[in-house]
This record gives C-alpha cells, sequence and structure tokens, in this order.
C-alpha cells in the first residue's frame, strides 16, 4: 500500500458572528484586539451586535483591497472560504455596502496610520546609506468609478466643453527604499499637482531619513521644508534649474545656493553632475545628463559622482525606463 501523508492546518477565528472577521497569515498582523481598539477610537464599535458587526466590515474592506477586481460576493466568500464547516450567514450586497457605510472611513485610516512605517532593520541592505534610511517619495494617478457620489470629488478631465475620461484620483506615497514598506500615503483630486500632495508626507520624516525623489519634487519651498523637517535629500533637479556655483569641491560637486526671490533664507544645497549612458537590451544606447542636488553637504562622507563622469547601465527589459 502506498504510504500518503495528509496535512492539515488549524485556524484561529472568533466566535459567532465575528467568525467572519478573518484575513489568513494577515490577521496575526492586523489582529483582532487591534481593530477593536481603533474601532474604539474613532466612535465605530456598534451599539448593539449585528449580523455584521463593524470588526467583520473592517476585515472585509481590507480583503476588497485584497482582490480588487473581485465582486462583494466573491470576496465575501474568499473571506469565509476556510470557515465552511461553521454555516455561516451569507449577507446580501446590500447589507454588505451598509456595513461599509456605517463604519466608515475613520477606523481603515486609523489603522492604516498605525500600521504603516519603516521595517528594515538597522544596516539592511538596500534600506541604508552611510546610516541614513533610505526613503522614496512619487505619485500615480488611479481611475474611479464615474458615478455622481465621486464626481463632486473627483471630477473628469475637461475639454472646452466636454468631459473624457474616469474621474482620476493622484495618490502620493512615501515608502522605504528595500523593503516597499508604505511610511505615509496622501490622496485627492488630480487637479492638484503632486507638490501640494506631497507636502502632506513631511510630518512622516525625521533626522534619520534621506529622501529620495525625481524631479517633480525639486520646488524650493518642498526642498526647504524637507530640509525643516531634519531629513536630508537627494533628488534629481528639473532641466529648468541651472544652479551657480558657490564653492566648487574635491570630488568635482559643487555648493550652491536656491530659493532667490522664494525662500527667506536661502538653502545651501550640494549638486552632483554625471553624464549617464544606458545601454538597452538590444542595443540603443542613450546618454543624458543628468544633476541631482542634496543637503549632504560633506563631499567626503557622502561621495559623489566625479563631474562629467560616465556611468553605464544595462537595461534587461528594453524599456527605458527600467534602467
Amino acid at each position: 500500500m502506498q504510504e500518503k501523508s495528509v496535512i492539515t492546518s488549524t485556524i484561529e477565528t472568533a466566535r459567532g458572528v465575528f467568525a467572519p472577521g478573518h484575513l489568513g497569515e494577515l490577521t496575526q498582523v492586523v489582529d483582532f484586539a487591534l481593530v477593536d481598539a481603533v474601532l474604539e477610537e474613532t466612535g465605530r464599535r456598534e451599539k448593539r451586535l449585528r449580523l455584521l458587526p463593524s470588526r467583520v466590515a473592517v476585515y472585509f474592506v481590507l480583503a476588497l483591497a485584497l482582490f480588487e477586481h473581485c465582486s462583494y460576493r466573491t470576496v465575501w466568500s474568499k473571506l469565509t472560504a476556510a470557515l465552511t464547516p461553521l454555516a455561516l450567514v451569507r449577507p446580501a450586497v446590500s447589507s454588505l455596502t451598509r456595513a461599509r457605510r456605517r463604519v466608515g472611513a475613520a477606523p481603515v485610516r486609523r489603522l492604516f496610520e498605525t500600521l504603516a512605517g519603516p521595517v528594515a532593520r538597522r544596516g539592511q541592505a538596500g534600506s541604508f546609506y552611510r546610516g541614513l534610511r533610505t526613503v522614496a517619495v512619487d505619485g500615480t494617478l488611479l481611475h474611479t468609478p464615474d458615478d455622481e457620489t465621486l464626481t463632486w470629488r473627483f471630477p473628469k478631465r475637461a475639454g472646452e466643453g466636454l468631459e473624457f475620461g474616469y474621474p482620476l484620483l493622484r495618490l502620493l506615497a512615501l515608502v522605504e527604499c528595500g523593503t516597499r514598506a508604505l511610511i505615509a500615503a496622501a490622496f485627492g483630486p488630480e487637479s492638484e499637482g503632486e507638490l501640494p500632495y506631497a507636502k502632506r508626507l513631511l510630518t512622516a520624516l525625521d533626522t534619520t531619513m534621506l529622501l529620495l525623489a525625481d524631479a517633480a519634487f525639486d520646488g524650493n519651498e518642498f526642498l526647504d521644508a524637507v530640509h525643516q523637517s531634519g531629513a536630508r535629500f537627494l533628488v534629481r533637479s528639473g532641466a529648468r534649474r541651472v544652479p551657480t556655483p558657490a564653492e566648487h569641491l574635491g570630488d568635482g560637486s559643487y555648493i550652491a545656493r536656491i530659493g532667490y526671490g522664494v525662500l527667506r533664507v536661502l538653502l545651501p544645497v550640494r549638486v552632483i553632475e554625471a553624464t549617464l549612458t544606458v545601454t538597452l537590451a538590444d542595443g540603443t544606447v542613450r546618454t543624458e545628463q543628468w544633476r541631482l542636488i542634496t543637503n549632504l553637504l560633506d563631499p567626503v562622507r557622502y561621495r559623489g559622482f566625479p563631474p562629467r563622469s560616465r556611468h553605464r547601465f544595462v537595461c534587461l527589459c528594453g524599456k527605458c525606463e527600467c534602467s
């Protein structure tokens, strides 16, 4: 007789109507006590026990994020797939909708604020530079449903008399490099640029961090605000910025001051210039000049590129964006 092995797993969940509040391994991170505490803090805990308690509604919203392309019924089925022996009641879509509306956004926002943050251990590869925790900020656009309940807040793009496309939501996120752990996020209508949202993330920065960002974030006021937070920054300069050297340094970089006509006190920065050569998989070669600006002013402790040096990168997928 052929030998066989049986692997079983034990799932710990709450009793009764609280049982559907379960997200597999994620429940170990977002545990029941934490969700209950957040609901209590935001005043969203139910006053009487329902078939869909507030705690279950929070876990359902988290599951919607994990399975964003699935319907309410499908997400509920995934949420309770391992709980079949409990013979749970399957709520109607309207009941799930009312439960979401009753709980609102406040508990989920507070839950994010509680759990978000850096996770890399000190010195972890890819997450630190010269003892500073490297974090990055960037933005993206997301489509939202074309519904009157949303378009008042997230309007469509409009031409001379014609609206078109789906409403857009602009999302800005601050993440830890290496681990991609979310530290903070801000979002709102696409009509506002990235910098106003990025400024909302400044409170998440501290003196242990080095902020990396692309040219869209080289605004004088934004960089000064980052500097005032105690964090360091290394930002790609926009093509329109042409700093005047105030002091040339031994490594080929130079000190300049930015913020003329904008800042009350000019911000001293170190400017690092380099010529980058990108070689694509099909053999195409492209050369660009990059200018980086940083408030890491010490050229010995924070070594940069030599001036006009050439650095070669190979893109394996054939797309420039990956270089």
